[in-house]
């Protein structure tokens, strides 16, 4: 459990979350942020959050380090594939769908995954990310189920 928390920690810390917001809002609107700053951001943000969440009850399962890997890539992706459909549906869904105001990245000018690459390629990508998490979980069956669920979930949401 102490493991547990020490990397609850750092994945909130300036190593993780902190961190992540710091370059986010010192990337606010700065046209010019790179790939590598925005991946950076993204995997110290909501990576962090998921990362940690899965990583958790792998640790308290005793999981192997080869298994713990494999949820680690698993969780890398999913964090990635979610904030990519959260920037697509920043631009595409309604107000009213989407429960929260819209189009606040661009009025931000921050750089998002869809203003780089489009939402088509943006929505292929997280669809690949997800399909790759997937395929990480085949070696523990059906008790992958609700992972993979959310994994699901995240590529098909519309919220």
């Amino acid at each position: 459990i102490l493991q547990v928390i020490a990397k609850l920690g750092r994945a909130v810390g300036a190593a993780g979350l902190v961190g992540g917001q710091v370059v986010d809002l010192e990337s606010e609107g700065k046209s010019d942020i790179s790939l590598k700053t925005l991946n950076y951001i993204q995997k110290h943000k909501t990576g962090a959050f998921l990362e940690i969440s899965v990583l958790s009850g792998g640790n308290l399962a005793g999981a192997t380090q080869e298994n713990l890997e494999r949820l680690s890539t698993y969780a890398q992706n999913i964090g990635l594939a979610f904030q990519i459909i959260d920037d697509i549906l920043d631009i595409t869904a309604t107000q009213e769908r989407l429960g929260k105001s819209i189009g606040k990245d661009q009025q931000a000018k921050k750089v998002t995954y869809p203003s780089l690459w489009g939402i088509k390629k943006s929505q292929e990508l997280a669809e690949e990310l997800v399909a790759e998490a997937c395929s990480k979980l085949e070696i523990f069956g059906v008790k992958a189920q609700p992972l993979l669920a959310l994994a699901y979930f995240i590529i098909s949401r519309d919220h």
